[in-house]
């Protein structure tokens, strides 16, 4: 069956456009080295048929049956991303197909490596097509819920060897650093041997754009510096989100806060995130408009948004970005005791801005998400974090993705849920300690339900107010009265 499935793959990645015909010897002989196979048949019979990953699946059981390499998670990711490497064009000719399809138009472009990206297995759609999601309806519009599967977790065996395994070298330096591309990966660092990025010049400078390899939406993109220097939100930073726009003006980017607690997981290496999607955030409807002394081509207003969030627009992008400017410093040295903000504690500072930029009906618009990371001894991960109350549901940072209406849950959700569909049947009580009081309320309120479908539906409904509860506890204004003060500030 070995032969049939290479023979099957390799029909695959000609029909995905991956290689050409005249490629197809090279390619077997190239994945026939990696599995240690001598010879190759001169016919094959009842090509195996499937998906790439499903017959790149069997490749990889092969290669563990026949000892060609362990049954361990690093290894397994390491040989699956070596061979699809083989079905790749070399960097120059991703970027060089990337850039004649740009001449075209950017939607060409982006949909050339978007795909490219999937058929080669770096976006690894099978275990992504396992996370839960839906939508649910709120007072701020529909948001998105995702119960996020799509990482495998590790096996005993890969957990021991990184426990054993004594780090010798820094390279590539992060995950996010270009290095990546190409990587054969090594145990516990991920394997990148079938990663490509794409060349993007901005303000002579060169960034690379890639796609996350754990899509949570459409195109999800991230936009990396060439160098490996920490996050930093100034102008510069807006400047090359709105440049960033004009080149791709179907994409949305925006990028985490630079601080801990309010930014993302990683913050030392400077990148955005965008793609193709519209969240409930773009949608979200002024809840008033307001003026801003000096930028008199700069329409601005606070959005009806759990966060505190700022909306200018305006086709005078220079205008926009001065703007963007004196918002980011001003709220940087800005403290309210009444709203509980406070700018620096001695020489540590709190405030800073998650920033959105897209084009909208061929406007320049950039969201300013007002941020703070101050912590207290009632609130020891934040004031402006998700409080103990709804931890037992999100208890990680809120980062961009987050902020514009994508919650994205831990997995233990999964079967701790699945628990309250049972409670709330009568079929079970074996609700998890921190959501038991949770699982009472819904009890209380609707019942004891007739079906797991209803089951279902209430805890999607119930889910979706808790994460509301996340984004409003992170929102650092509750009320117009405090933001009217910060507006105040900005016009003296």
């Amino acid at each position: 069956m070995i032969y049939q499935d290479l023979a099957g793959l390799i029909q695959q990645a000609t029909n995905k456009g991956l290689i050409d015909k005249a490629d197809r010897i090279y390619v077997q002989n190239q994945v026939m080295h990696l599995l240690q196979l001598e010879s190759f048949p001169e016919k094959i019979n009842n090509v195996s048929d499937g998906t790439i990953p499903d017959l790149l699946g069997k490749l990889v059981d092969y290669a563990i049956e026949y000892h060609v390499i362990e049954d361990v998670f690093d290894d397994k990711e390491m040989l699956a991303a070596a061979i699809m490497n083989c079905f790749v064009a070399r960097p120059s000719v991703v970027n060089a197909t990337f850039q004649e399809k740009y001449d075209h138009s950017p939607e060409a472009a982006t949909d050339y490596f978007y795909q490219l990206s999937q058929n080669s297995n770096y976006i690894q759609m099978n275990r992504i097509k396992k996370n839960i999601h839906f939508k649910a309806d709120t007072p701020y519009g529909k948001l998105d819920i995702t119960i996020n599967l799509s990482k495998p977790e590790k096996d005993p065996e890969q957990i021991k060897r990184e426990r054993e395994m004594k780090k010798t070298t820094n390279y590539p330096t992060c995950v996010l650093c270009v290095e990546n591309e190409g990587y054969n990966g090594r145990t516990g660092y991920p394997a990148r041997a079938n990663h490509r990025v794409i060349r993007i010049p901005i303000m002579n400078e060169n960034w690379y754009l890639q796609y996350s390899p754990y899509v949570y939406y459409p195109e999800h993109s991230i936009l990396l510096a060439e160098e490996h220097q920490d996050m930093k939100i100034d102008k510069d930073a807006f400047e090359r989100l709105l440049l960033f726009t004009e080149k791709f003006p179907h994409y949305f980017i925006g990028s985490n806060a630079d601080l801990p607690i309010v930014g993302g997981s990683i913050l030392t290496h400077d990148h955005y995130q965008g793609g193709r999607y519209e969240f409930a955030m773009t949608r979200a409807d002024n809840r008033f408009t307001f003026e801003l002394d000096g930028f008199s081509d700069v329409l601005a207003s606070v959005l009806n948004w759990p966060l505190s969030v700022i909306r200018l627009k305006s086709s005078e992008k220079e205008q926009l970005l001065d703007a963007a400017d004196h918002i980011l410093q001003t709220w940087r040295d800005y403290s309210d005791e009444l709203a509980g903000v406070r700018a620096h504690t001695g020489n540590t500072p709190h405030n800073t801005i998650t920033p959105i930029a897209r084009i909208r009906d061929g406007v320049h618009e950039l969201d300013l998400v007002l941020r703070n990371n101050r912590t207290s001894e009632e609130y020891p991960l934040g004031i402006f974090h998700p409080h103990a109350d709804v931890q037992h549901i999100k208890k990680e940072n809120i980062g961009l993705i987050e902020v514009m209406g994508l919650a994205v849950l831990p997995a233990r959700l999964k079967d701790e849920l699945a628990a309250i569909e049972q409670f709330l049947q009568d079929k079970s009580d074996n609700v998890a300690n921190y959501h038991q009081d949770w699982a009472q309320q819904m009890k209380d309120t609707y019942g004891t339900v007739a079906s797991s479908i209803d089951a279902k539906t209430i805890i999607q409904k119930e889910l979706a107010k808790k994460f509301i509860r996340v984004l409003e506890d992170a929102g650092v204004f509750k009320e117009d009265a405090a933001f009217n003060r910060f507006i105040k500030t900005l016009n003296k």
